[in-house]
């Protein structure tokens, strides 16, 4: 349509609406209500157009209608899509930076980066590059001999193809017959060399990490520019893994040359000769700087090194008994971690080698406990973290050739699953394991019994035998005087390291309660001691002149032979190293003789405990009651001493049944039946354990509540009928049974073949036992948990209540609260005020925080110390960060909570390592716990 028919419309007839139209093409632009009535109509007929149209009619209308837009439109439509449709997935070698993209691809395996190089060209030269190949070349001592120009790319990728191709791949039976299967034992000597070219490889790697340092400090290019002649004498050192890489492989290399000719030539070592002369110069430069360094060192006694642990009951007495020539480490284990542990022991070694190490810690017979809440035995030793724990502690210590071992104070000797990780420490460590047999029951007198393996008696290395004694046979009563001791003078002696306190309160515990020291001949005292149980065992009319004509009968007998005078644990175990020591004399079947004896004479030892409770304590109450003279009620009476005499019933009968076996004793004598006899009646041991907190507390009332039952006890506890026991004391005797138990049946299975026909039988006991002692073992835990969290609660002065279910407490440390005063300036060079101190008591799903006031005595040095409550935070909401030392702030880390933050500091640098490695566990479990 022309213009001119446009104007002949409009004169031929003039609508009555100025806005009415004929025509489709007309747009009302300056009306706008009717412009955007006519813009929803045509949009509406072109949708429902679309909606009739094929999708490639769709696609092509859309790829127009996109071509007529601005930036600004397609812009918007960009805006639009990505709202609608979220980019899920997306190139990110297109938007990240390319350092970014190398990075990502860096942790793509060999293979993976192969694939990865297939999807385009710009991922094929990303993935070829030399800084990722480089690496993987380098780790495996695969080296380019030349270097690529700065345009060459692929290179290291095409080296580490070849060299993958070109190995030498063996079968599963000749591999076997080259390296031997993990199964298969080696000899000793074998066994020996792979030890020490171990040890030497590690020695020689510690060595050269330290050379490296030094190099780098020393050969470090100058901050001026130099001229040619002096730079052209230096050259640039290598970075730390590189020279760990050369130096690993050097070391490969001379054990690969050494063996070459003793096995079979099959390994077909491809290097140039360049390498190979490079590799054998510095092989020999490495072996004599060893050998220069042994013979300087031998002029020189190394130290011993002692791990005690704050379980050990009186651990104070232990680390007064220290040798000089021993270096002492005692840490706490309560919130200790195996990692924060090792950093303690190499700040105490300071980088020198020991002669041995000593670890006396809480344990039993098959099983070590380093710190609370791990317990090292046969199946936990191989984990990844414990193994590597004992390969960096171990690693301090000389070869096994130099006189190099690992003594540990715990019976592991005297059971099969102990001595299973005995072996397996000795082949992770390289060091010889040696450890007490444990068949003497009692407070820690295992420590005095035979140890495993020849040589010095490894407890007198490390402690003064005089100290020893007193320790090993009154650990426990120790342990109660050491606690109110640390109540008492601890608090005075706080600004003190862990080590110097308790040897200060083991010394002032030792001036109190020292024996006079007994230099009797040890048979006149076996004689005594003989001679005073057939006393007992008699009764005559003339006690003397029984034990007169006793001694005098072991004199004419031929006792007292020997002469000289011997202290009272003097044996042949206490000697130096004698081939012809009494253990390789005995067999096993005497040493299972030896174990049975033992397991009979304290088990009647343990009923005459036992009986004393019936005979002195129960029997006079009970008549007491029957004659209407009651002392106590029969409610309470029951109460009391019922559990414990359904136990002394169950013993009794034990105890007769082992007395026949022993008469009839014969190398192929049974006992197993009657070990799984008795663990049929354990039901009496768990009704006592379960009433054992109410039986406690009803003593505690009527002793409180009753003069007469209070002044009945004044008159029995701690006499001789009771064996100089108090009551509650003879109370624990059950508990401390079953671990002897346990002890002597690992023993007693140890020495027993497995043709015999008792090994099956005392199998099946040893494993009900050790369930139950398991069952024990929880009870205590359980017990121990919650006291500690109610003598925090009592502690904390406003405090929440803090006992709920599944919480214990972990640790506990004082710190300084900090204040920065210029927080807008660099972190090197901020200043910081000590406002307070704080508390910080850990759980294992909290935090909590107090405000430690101290206040003074007058006339005396005595501090009160008081804990007020100043917040709470759970573990998964708090972010902890490491605070880095500086010339105005040392030991310095920071809580931050969802509202707060805090700024604290430790007074020692132990402490602070301590405390990180708890929080930082119990953070990771309440994180993955929630």
């Amino acid at each position: 349509m022309n213009g001119s028919d446009y104007r002949q419309s409009l004169s031929d007839g003039p609508s009555s609406d100025g806005i009415e139209t004929r025509f489709s093409a007309w747009t009302p632009v300056t009306n706008k209500a009717c412009n955007q009535q006519l813009f929803q109509e045509r949009t509406t007929l072109i949708l429902h157009w679309f909606d009739l149209w094929t999708d490639r009619q769709r696609k092509e209308f859309i790829c127009r209608l996109l071509r007529r837009c601005s930036k600004t439109q397609l812009k918007f439509t960009s805006d639009c899509l990505a709202e609608s449709v979220p980019i899920t997935r997306m190139d990110f070698t297109a938007v990240l930076p390319r350092f970014l993209s190398l990075y990502i691809m860096s942790f793509l395996s060999p293979r993976d980066s192969c694939a990865a190089a297939q999807v385009c060209w710009h991922w094929r030269f990303l993935a070829e590059q030399d800084c990722l190949w480089s690496p993987k070349c380098i780790r495996l001592g695969w080296f380019l001999p030349y270097s690529p120009s700065d345009h060459e790319y692929g290179a290291w990728k095409r080296h580490y193809v070849a060299c993958t191709a070109s190995l030498d791949i063996l079968t599963a039976r000749e591999a076997a017959d080259v390296y031997g299967t993990l199964n298969e034992s080696l000899t000793a000597p074998e066994e020996q060399e792979d030890r020490w070219r171990e040890h030497k490889i590690r020695q020689t790697i510690r060595e050269k990490i330290a050379e490296h340092k030094k190099a780098a400090l020393k050969t470090r290019r100058a901050w001026l520019n130099t001229s040619k002649l002096g730079t052209s004498s230096i050259h640039k050192p290598l970075s730390l893994t590189a020279a760990l890489v050369q130096l690993g492989e050097k070391c490969r290399l001379t054990n690969s040359l050494s063996s070459v000719e003793i096995r079979e030539p099959r390994l077909d070592l491809r290097m140039n000769n360049t390498l190979e002369s490079t590799c054998a110069t510095s092989v020999m430069t490495t072996m004599s700087s060893l050998f220069c360094k042994s013979v300087k060192s031998s002029y020189c006694p190394l130290p011993h090194f002692l791990l005690v642990s704050s379980r050990v009951p009186g651990y104070e007495l232990i680390l007064a008994a220290v040798q000089v020539s021993v270096v002492v480490l005692p840490y706490d284990s309560q919130g200790m971690t195996l990692e924060a542990l090792l950093s303690l022991a190499e700040r105490a070694i300071q980088g020198r080698m020991v002669q041995s190490l000593g670890i006396l810690v809480a344990g039993s017979t098959d099983e070590l406990t380093l710190t609370d809440g791990l317990s090292i035995t046969e199946k936990t030793v191989l984990t990844p973290c414990v193994r590597e724990f004992w390969e960096k502690l171990c690693g301090w210590v000389v070869p096994a050739s130099d006189g190099g071992s690992l003594n540990i104070f715990a019976p592991l000797a005297a059971s099969v699953s102990g001595t299973d990780l005995m072996r397996k420490l000795s082949v992770l460590t390289g060091l010889n394991v040696r450890a007490p047999t444990g068949i003497c029951t009692g407070s820690y007198q295992h420590i005095l019994s035979e140890w495993s393996g020849s040589g010095e008696f490894p407890p007198l290395v490390y402690l003064h035998e005089t100290l020893l004694l007193s320790w090993c046979r009154q650990a426990e009563w120790i342990e109660e005087a050491c606690k109110e001791l640390r109540k008492q003078l601890g608090p005075q002696l706080h600004f003190m390291c862990q080590e110097i306190r308790g040897r200060i309160l083991g010394l002032f515990l030792w001036d109190h309660i020292k024996m006079p020291v007994i230099s009797l001949k040890s048979e006149v005292m076996q004689c005594l001691v003989h001679g005073l149980v057939a006393l007992m065992n008699e009764t005559p009319d003339d006690p003397l002149d029984f034990l007169g004509h006793f001694l005098l009968r072991s004199s004419v007998n031929g006792g007292l032979k020997n002469n000289n005078p011997l202290f009272l644990t003097e044996s042949a175990s206490f000697n130096g190293p004698n081939p012809e020591s009494p253990k390789g004399l005995l067999s096993d079947a005497d040493r299972r003789s030896a174990v049975c004896k033992e397991l009979l004479n304290s088990e009647k030892t343990y009923v005459r405990h036992l009986q004393a409770v019936a005979t002195v304590y129960y029997t006079p109450l009970r008549a007491a009651l029957d004659s209407n003279r009651a002392i106590i009620s029969s409610v309470n009476l029951i109460t009391l001493f019922c559990p414990l005499l359904d136990i002394l019933e169950a013993n009794n009968v034990f105890l007769k049944e082992l007395t026949e076996r022993w008469e009839e004793w014969g190398p192929m004598q049974c006992v197993g039946d009657v070990c799984v006899k008795f663990c049929t009646k354990l039901r009496a041991y768990t009704n006592f354990f379960n009433n054992y907190p109410t039986i406690l507390r009803t003593l505690d009332k009527c002793r409180e509540m009753l003069p007469i039952f209070r002044n009945f006890l004044k008159r029995h506890d701690r006499t001789v009928a009771t064996r100089m026991l108090s009551l509650q004391e003879l109370f624990r005797t059950p508990s401390a049974r079953v671990e002897e138990y346990v002890t002597l049946l690992q023993a007693l299975t140890l020495h027993t073949p497995p043709e015999h026909p008792d090994y099956t039988l005392l199998s099946s006991a040893l494993n009900s036992l050790m369930t139950y002692r398991g069952f024990i073992h929880k009870l205590k835990k359980s017990l121990d948990r919650d006291l500690r969290i109610m003598e925090a609660q009592s502690t904390i002065q406003s405090c929440p209540n803090l006992l709920e279910g599944n919480r214990y407490l972990i640790t506990t440390q004082d710190v300084a609260l900090l204040s920065c005063l210029n927080g807008d300036i660099a972190s090197s060079l901020r200043i910081y005020e000590h406002v307070s101190d704080l508390g910080l008591f850990l759980f294992n799903d909290a935090l909590v925080l107090t405000e430690k006031s101290v206040s003074n005595v007058p006339f005396c040095l005595a501090v009160n110390t008081t804990h007020t409550f100043l917040a709470s935070v759970a573990l998964h909401c708090l972010n902890l960060t490491e605070m880095t030392n500086t010339k105005y702030v040392q030991n310095a880390f920071q809580l931050e909570s969802p509202k707060r933050q805090w700024i604290c500091a430790t007074d020692r640098e132990e402490d602070k390592i301590k405390l990180l490695s708890a929080l930082r566990s119990a953070i990771n479990a309440a994180i993955t716990r929630n």
